[in-house]
Formats: structure tokens, C-alpha cells, sequence
């Protein structure tokens, strides 16, 4: 029975794990997206800080850096993309930085990511899918 109470209580405080936070009207809210549900993109670093929660930024108004990380699978074959000829399919995680001065409270942004050959690309989305910033590849590897 003392190892059942252990066990439940982990159980219990993974599951409130998962759950967002509720937004902050006064802050800004930044949603992540990857193109296809097999790839990931993760919050990494806001403003040079590492982040504990991957999911979303959620930043007050103006000026921030925003760092992702977007891991996905890049195809096999000999052409393309850095990759010899013969090898296989693998994962490559590229972080890329956002900057963007015009963050406004209570807004919500949309950071989209998808591959382009062995990097990536990243946009920020207004309201009404605005582009309001392109994405830097600071680097990408099979990390």
C-alpha cells in the first residue's frame, strides 16, 4: 500500500502536467506550429533564458528573441540536402531565432516551422496570418 499513494500521486501530477497555463491578458501569447504531426517544434530559449516549458512563449509587450527548436525527418537518397548517396532517413533538429519588436498584450502569434532540404524555415504570424517574421537557422545537425 505505501508504494500504491507514491504511484497515484505521480500518476495525478502528470496529468495537471499537461494542461497550459491559462494566458495572461497582459502578456502576449505565442502558439507553435509544425507542419506535419510527426515533427516537433519546442520553445527553447526567451530572450537568452532557457525555458522549462517547451509548448509556447508567452512574452510581455515588445522586443523579444525567441529561439525554437524544430526536429524533423529528413528523407534518404543520393541527392539533396547534404546526405551521401545510400544513406537513410534520419532526424535533423535545427534551432532557429525569431526576433520581433511589436509584441502587444493580450495578442495572439502563431511561430510556424517546416523543412526546406536538410535546414528549415520559420515565420511569426499575427492575427489573420499576418507575416510579421522570418526565422534565422542558427544550426542544424542529427542532434
Amino acid at each position: 500500500m505505501r508504494f500504491l499513494s507514491p504511484l497515484i500521486l505521480a500518476a495525478t501530477l502528470t496529468g495537471c502536467a499537461s494542461d497550459l497555463p491559462p494566458r495572461d491578458p497582459q502578456q502576449a501569447w505565442v502558439e507553435l506550429h509544425a507542419q506535419l504531426p510527426s515533427q516537433t517544434l519546442s520553445a527553447s530559449r526567451l530572450d537568452g533564458q532557457r525555458l522549462r516549458d517547451g509548448r509556447f512563449f508567452q512574452v510581455p509587450p515588445g522586443a523579444h528573441e525567441l529561439v525554437v527548436r524544430y526536429t524533423f525527418e529528413r528523407s534518404g537518397g543520393g541527392s539533396g540536402g547534404g546526405m551521401q548517396p545510400g544513406s537513410t532517413p534520419g532526424d535533423i533538429s535545427c534551432y532557429l531565432r525569431v526576433r520581433y519588436d511589436g509584441f502587444t498584450s493580450g495578442q495572439r502569434y502563431r511561430l510556424e516551422a517546416r523543412p526546406l532540404a536538410a535546414k528549415a524555415q520559420a515565420w511569426l504570424y499575427g492575427e489573420g496570418r499576418t507575416p510579421l517574421a522570418r526565422g534565422e537557422v542558427l544550426r542544424c545537425g542529427p542532434y
